[in-house]
């Protein structure tokens, strides 16, 4: 306790961590009053739903990353999801299409404020679409307002929903340029953990009325060691030993040989990250949205009908049994868009460096795809059972959706992930000005904490 209060002075003391610290926390602010403000014309008691039940569809899941401004109808009711999507799309383009793999791959910053500027764009687009779908559902759900003209309505709102969402974009980005973190992972964060207060007082409420204080001491109890078990294979890695030729220092007649430095390649456990958990998602919210296009409630469509309430409830065992593939499908895709082994057996060829025991050229390649593969199947079971921990947990124990979400899934991993990422900032800042740093032994193993040759490729 008293080495916690001696680094919590220390943070203090340092003015720049101390000034980013206090502007993130400022913009974190504005962003939750932001949350709370109801556009115009528009009855949130109409749209109110049990804050204690999880995210059952896309509209749940959008909820709860955007800190339930969805359900009130505010001003940040699409969050900053479209800015996500966005990201998303321009990611998958840069796998795909020659133009944008070369802006990724552009040195310098011209190719990044690119590819920035190309985002931006599409977010708006994608507000505008997601936007609209909104104020559909909004007047399908009765919470319109019948004195406003559905001109104004239209218009004001379709015009507010977008610079909201523009605004949220730029808070996260003053918070990455200012502030202490990634912005816009930082504000998921922030709408994910303002459900938690009300899933835990309701869920302790529930357990004591049942007379069930220790049942309700153990959850807690096992969400601590569930997210120690994220928090060990995030930081997971395997390390492939680098050695460099011996290199020649020195100047003229003063030069003396180096013995070859070592090094070596990190292949992380989960390098997916949660993007599989998304995907396997899009894809398991296709039944119910095919279904509502398509409609049949006759009484021969029954069996169709149970298929897809089965396919389309995150609580149930079909659909869990499928999610739970699609999640270790998608890493193993995932993971080889994103290591290329090739790509680094050139770089090392070109760096005079070399995996000791293996030639250079392709059997290095094929050295590091073996590595990779082997090191992602336990990466891959372990996020699909993370992705599917939640129905475990509300079948298993009756724990209530919203608080049963955060044993696993996205929630889990998202905050797992930003935490992990703005205390490895504040501990670069702690260590460069010679404090001690946040933890007595080791270190956070980020990405600039990490020897590696990956940020040069």
């Amino acid at each position: 306790m008293k080495k916690f209060i001696n680094t919590v002075q220390n943070i203090w003391k340092i003015k720049e961590l101390r000034q980013r610290i206090l502007f993130t926390i400022g913009m974190i602010a504005v962003y939750r009053f932001g949350s709370f403000v109801v556009l115009p014309g528009v009855d949130p008691a109409m749209l109110a739903t049990d804050p204690n039940q999880g995210a059952t569809d896309l509209l749940g899941l959008i909820n709860m990353f955007s800190g339930g401004s969805f359900n009130r109808a505010a001003v940040f009711a699409l969050g900053i999801m479209p800015y996500i999507t966005a990201s998303i799309i321009i990611q998958l383009l840069g796998f795909a299409v020659p133009y944008f793999q070369r802006l990724q791959q552009k040195e310098g910053e011209s190719g990044r404020k690119k590819i920035t500027q190309i985002t931006r764009m599409l977010t708006l687009a994608i507000t505008l679409v997601q936007g609209g779908a909104y104020l559909t559902f909004i007047r399908s759900q009765g919470a319109v307002d019948a004195t406003v003209p559905p001109s104004v309505f239209w218009g004001a709102n379709i015009i507010i929903l977008s610079t909201g969402t523009i605004f949220a974009m730029w808070l996260g980005e003053r918070i990455t340029d200012r502030g202490i973190g990634n912005g816009i992972s930082i504000l998921i964060m922030i709408g994910i953990i303002a459900t938690l207060p009300s899933s835990l007082i309701y869920e302790f409420q529930s357990q004591l009325g049942s007379g069930g204080l220790i049942i309700f001491v153990m959850e807690l109890a096992a969400l601590f060691f569930v997210t120690a078990a994220t928090v060990l294979v995030i930081q997971g890695i395997r390390k492939i030993p680098l050695q460099f030729a011996k290199r020649m220092i020195g100047r003229g007649n003063v030069s003396m040989p180096v013995s070859g430095t070592r090094d070596y390649i990190p292949v992380k456990v989960a390098a997916a990250g949660v993007m599989p958990i998304i995907f396997a998602q899009a894809i398991m919210f296709l039944p119910a949205t095919v279904a509502g296009f398509i409609g049949g409630q006759s009484g021969t469509d029954l069996a169709a009908n149970t298929l897809v309430r089965n396919l389309s409830d995150p609580f149930a065992v079909p659909y869990n049994i499928i999610y739970f593939v699609l999640v270790v499908a998608f890493t193993f895709v995932y993971t080889a868009l994103l290591v290329n082994p090739q790509q680094y057996a050139d770089y090392l060829k070109r760096q005079n460096a070399f995996i000791p025991g293996v030639k250079p050229g392709k059997p290095t390649a094929d050295f590091i795809d073996s590595v990779t593969t082997r090191v992602t199947l336990p990466g891959s079971i372990f996020l699909g059972l993370i992705a599917i921990l939640p129905a475990i947990v509300y079948l298993a124990f009756n724990v209530n959706q919203a608080f049963a979400l955060f044993f696993g899934g996205t929630s889990l991993l998202i905050l797992v992930g930003v935490v992990l990422d703005t205390l490895q900032q504040i501990e670069s800042h702690l260590l460069m000005r010679k404090y001690d740093g946040l933890v007595k032994s080791g270190k956070l193993k980020g990405r600039s904490s990490m020897q590696t040759i990956g940020s040069d490729l």
